[in-house]
């Protein structure tokens, strides 16, 4: 940090030993604060905070041994130095022992006082860089998806996330298709308290209106017609966890207000019940669109949108954070390669050239969607990135047979992808037998643990 970007707050209720120490410091190219009260600096004060303090032992109200006390709860690594009189010496260094930084014996040489002033802030500089350092390792080795990134915007959407999702507050995700909603969900899951617990993530706009109840808020036997058995929800069985309500302005009007109770009051009824089940669950809802535009056209309930709308994060497209694409691109050809076991070569500058100047309508869904294809066909039968982009890159002419295993393996390796390597699911989704899934598996190479 330079000179302008920390303070060095002086607390004195004499005002000309204030002025003084203040013209002293500003000629040395410092900003200052002044403050006659020790409680009005307190107030200014936060964990964090870049700058030191001077302040005077002897003080009406909080004298500089009680702000001495409080600013070390507040941040036991920020430097306080004392001043003092000749008489005070014996209480300057019971504080040195509660942790004051240093003490100043009055008056003192105004080379004393930058000396000291230099070395306290060489320390705190020192402390803030460490705890940077330690934040930025634990976001990006968070367990579960990772959200890499080196763009401002987003490292500034990462650190809030990381301090919300210590929150017990819903929060809503917004942005374009394809940039990550379903990912910042999961990596605030993960970082929060709930971690441990069900992330239950249900697609409002994939679900059939006539299910969405019973999938949400499950039902009892006899509630509907086929219904043989009672069926416990989404929301139920993410109890103690997550709830990601991904594309939230498809949900149906009429099932939003019972969405608005389980936000209000923490709990449901089952369809065909009568008797409340008591919930512990977080909400993260996402959507691509303005909910309050839609609020104001009668699309979405204008209670619901101001509920949810308590903190909103806004993800931004691929096209804003353009020193994203390399990364990004490199990362999933990565982990393409790692799969299917085909090399994923280094973009030529040429190649680098055409991913920067492409619009990413489909923002890092629709990169990651081809660097796999340059992958799997691209850097095999060097298709230039302009082909794939434009759609018009096909796979080179195959047997039948050839063309079958490959289509087969990339619909078991999407499917693995979609559901992280979740057997079961996988099974569901692609309505074959375990035994058959497993001998595919085997035939193509696959293994579950890639996709965990």
């Amino acid at each position: 940090m330079h000179t302008a970007d920390w303070t060095i707050f002086i607390i004195d209720d004499e005002p000309h030993l204030r002025l003084s120490l203040q013209q002293t410091l500003l000629l040395a190219g410092h900003q200052v604060t002044c403050f006659a009260r020790a409680q009005e600096a307190l107030a200014a004060l936060h964990p964090g905070w870049a700058g030191i303090i001077l302040c005077d032992i002897r003080m009406p109200d909080l004298d500089g041994m009680g702000f001495l006390q409080k600013v070390k709860a507040l941040d036991a690594e920020l430097p306080v130095i004392l001043m003092t009189g000749h008489g005070d010496i014996s209480t300057a260094v019971s504080a040195m022992r509660q942790g004051a930084y240093d003490f100043l014996e009055k008056p003192f040489h105004h080379e004393v006082l930058l000396d000291v002033v230099s070395r306290a802030w060489d320390k705190r500089r020192l402390v803030l860089e460490n705890r940077h350092l330690k934040e930025e390792l634990a976001l990006q080795s968070v367990p579960g998806p990772r959200l890499l990134s080196r763009a401002p915007v987003m490292i500034r959407l990462l650190e809030m996330a990381h301090q919300l999702a210590k929150i017990e507050t819903d929060l809503l995700l917004w942005g374009e298709t394809g940039a990550g909603k379903d990912r910042l969900a999961r990596y605030i899951h993960d970082l929060s308290p709930r971690a441990a617990q069900p992330f239950v993530a249900i697609n409002c706009g994939a679900v059939p209106e006539s299910l969405i109840e019973s999938e949400l808020f499950g039902h009892e036997p006899g509630a509907f017609t086929g219904a043989h058995k009672r069926r416990i929800g989404k929301f139920e069985h993410a109890h103690g966890g997550t709830v990601f309500l991904d594309e939230i302005e498809s949900m149906p009007l009429n099932l939003q207000v019972k969405l608005l109770r389980v936000l209000q009051e923490r709990q449901l009824e089952r369809l065909g019940s009568n008797h409340p089940v008591e919930l512990d669950i977080r909400i993260l809802a996402a959507t691509k669109t303005d909910l309050k535009a839609a609020a104001e056209a009668g699309d979405f309930r204008e209670d619901l949108y101001y509920r949810l709308n308590v903190v909103t994060l806004e993800i931004p497209p691929l096209r804003d954070r353009r020193d994203d694409i390399p990364l990004l691109f490199q990362h999933f050809a990565s982990v393409a390669s790692a799969r299917t076991g085909l090399d994923a070569p280094s973009l030529k500058s040429e190649q680098l050239s055409v991913l920067m100047s492409h619009d990413w309508p489909g923002n890092v869904r629709e990169l990651r969607n081809l660097a796999e294809r340059y992958v799997l066909i691209g850097a095999s039968y060097d298709y230039a990135i302009e082909a794939l982009l434009s759609g018009h890159a096909s796979q080179p002419a195959l047997s039948l047979p050839e063309q079958v295993d490959f289509f087969e393996k990339s619909l078991i390796q999407q499917a693995l992808t979609r559901h992280r390597g979740s057997i079961k699911n996988a099974l569901e989704e692609l309505n074959i037998p375990r035994k058959t899934l497993y001998d595919k598996l085997k035939k193509h190479g696959l293994s579950r643990v890639d996709y965990l």
